[in-house]
């Protein structure tokens, strides 16, 4: 699923930026699994929601320029009846339901 990789990419760019370890963005981009130009995208977004991201060619890494945290996760779990009623405007969804239709 394209979320759960999507998630699992931002947190390893995460941690490869924090520990100053990104390489350069080729050698990001294999890390990632994702073309040079994807990184330069995802650290503009990152940028635009402005995380202080910047890149020193001397070092040949991605940095934080001040102390940055990022948290990502997600969890699945079941709704309860009243959760689902709530999430379907009320509407109680049975799996056992069957709809015919006559011709």
């Amino acid at each position: 699923m394209k979320l759960f990789e999507y998630i699992e990419r931002i947190n390893l760019l995460h941690k490869l930026i924090s520990e100053r370890r990104t390489g350069c963005p080729e050698k990001l981009a294999k890390r990632l699994g994702i073309s040079k130009g994807r990184v330069y995208q995802l650290v503009e977004e990152l940028r635009m929601k402005n995380v202080p991201i910047t890149y020193s060619r001397k070092l040949e890494t991605y940095y934080y320029t001040n102390e940055y945290e990022i948290n990502i996760s997600l969890s699945l779990r079941p709704l309860s009846n009243e959760e689902m009623a709530n999430t379907n405007a009320g509407w109680r969804i049975d799996h056992t339901y069957k709809l015919f239709c006559s011709l």
